[in-house]
């Protein structure tokens, strides 16, 4: 055997062997997109427990947040697809490429579907003063006064901000939208009653609700949700149809290895059954979730679709 040849063997038995190597066998990074804190962060740190007790490697979260998510988004999008950069996205994957005119990566081409984790939904909450007690009522109120009532939002193009306008379209009522920067400022002013709704997370809502500061109409989902199952859903006062959840979960940079997804996908499944995670999502008022990485990506391509819709028929784009 020539020179060359010997070379190539062993190049080649060395690359084989590092193929060969279990996953993971260093720390793994988890960018999610947005400012730490919140559901998100909470989620990403109950899974990551469960992940670094299972192979024996940190779970790195990585908080990028900026630009609504995209900024972070295209950081994993470009990252070295070898199981050791992840993204931990939520619904605003797709409503961001429902509604941004360019975005610097692609949504679909660019990642692979691991699975969701969670899965969140939300409160349509008024302020006490609005004379609504049901969703009959407010519609009928909002008929009365066409622009008159106003929803906020953490921002335009905002999930919350998509939710009213679908809202708006099933129901046929004319209300102004008024985005904030955040929820954070937003819920003072309803709780003041200088804005008359807002459609946000049942884990920020609720102790609000329950306290009476706020009056809640109805959940975002079809059914009504374990975390408040006093409430009842939209769907289910005549809004057939009407189903917004938020789903936390996790996505590959395109072309990681098929080997890496099936570790991840039997891992994360077996962690959402675990009465440990159950617990953790609960107290947080989300439920986990999973699904098979093409399930996962059928229902991402289903909601870029469906809010692509909404945001052409309110006019939002960025």
């Amino acid at each position: 055997m020539n020179r060359f040849a010997s070379w190539a063997v062993c190049l080649l038995a060395a690359s084989g062997l590092a193929w060969a190597q279990p996953y993971p066998n260093k720390p793994v990074r988890v960018i999610f997109p947005f400012a730490a804190g919140g559901a998100g962060d909470i989620i990403a740190r109950a899974y990551g427990q469960k992940f670094t007790e299972r192979f024996g490697q940190n779970w790195v979260l990585d908080n990028r947040g900026g630009a609504g998510s995209t900024l972070g988004t295209d950081i994993a999008a470009k990252a070295t697809p070898d199981g050791y950069t992840l993204l931990q996205a939520s619904l605003t994957f797709a409503v961001s490429a429902a509604t941004y005119t360019k975005l610097p990566y692609d949504p679909v081409r660019d990642f692979i579907p691991i699975t969701p984790l969670a899965v969140a939904v939300s409160i349509l909450a008024v302020t006490p003063s609005l004379p609504a007690g049901s969703v009959k009522e407010l519609v009928a109120l909002a008929k009365a006064k066409p622009g008159q009532l106003t929803f906020a939002s953490a921002g335009t193009g905002s999930t919350g901000h998509l939710s009213g306008e679908l809202f708006k379209r099933m129901t046929g009522i004319d209300m102004v939208h008024v985005p904030y920067k955040g929820s954070g400022p937003a819920l003072p002013d309803l709780l003041a009653g200088r804005v008359h709704m807002i459609f946000e997370p049942a884990a920020t809502m609720l102790p609000h609700v329950r306290a009476g500061r706020m009056r809640a109409l109805g959940v975002t989902s079809a059914k009504r949700s374990a975390a408040a199952p006093e409430i009842p859903s939209l769907a289910e006062q005549g809004l057939e149809g009407y189903d917004v959840a938020t789903w936390y979960g996790l996505l590959a940079p395109a072309r990681t290895p098929r080997r890496v997804i099936e570790t991840l996908h039997r891992a994360f499944a077996e962690f959402a059954a675990s009465a440990e995670i159950r617990e953790r999502m609960s107290a947080i008022a989300v439920e986990p979730m999973s699904l098979s990485p093409d399930e996962y990506a059928r229902l991402i391509k289903r909601d870029i679709a469906r809010w692509s819709e909404v945001a052409r028929a309110a006019g939002v784009s960025l």
